[in-house]
C-alpha cells in the first residue's frame, strides 16, 4: 500500500476516534497540534489503527514515536 493510502487512512482513524470532521494530519503532525489529542486518546488511536490493519505494535515502537510520520513508518514496516 502506498504511503499516501495509508495516511488518508489514518487520518480517517483520527477524525472518527477525536470524533471531529475537521482533523487533518499530516506526517509532520504531532499530539500537541490536535487538540483532541492526549494520552488516552493516543491509546484509543493505536487500538484502532492495529485493529484497521490488522498489526500489533510494540510498547518500544509506540514509544519511539514523535509525530505521524514515524507511526506510518512502523506501519509499513509491518507490511502493509
Amino acid at each position: 500500500m502506498e504511503r499516501n493510502e495509508i495516511l488518508k487512512q489514518v487520518n480517517a482513524i483520527f477524525i472518527d476516534t477525536l470524533d471531529d470532521e475537521d482533523v487533518v494530519i499530516e506526517e509532520t503532525t504531532t499530539a500537541n497540534d490536535v487538540e483532541e489529542w492526549d494520552s488516552l486518546t493516543h491509546i484509543q488511536l493505536v487500538v484502532a489503527i492495529e485493529k484497521h490493519f490488522k498489526i500489533r505494535f510494540t510498547s518500544k515502537e509506540i514509544q519511539s514515536w514523535n509525530n505521524v510520520g514515524e507511526m506510518l513508518n512502523c506501519i509499513q514496516e509491518k507490511g502493509i
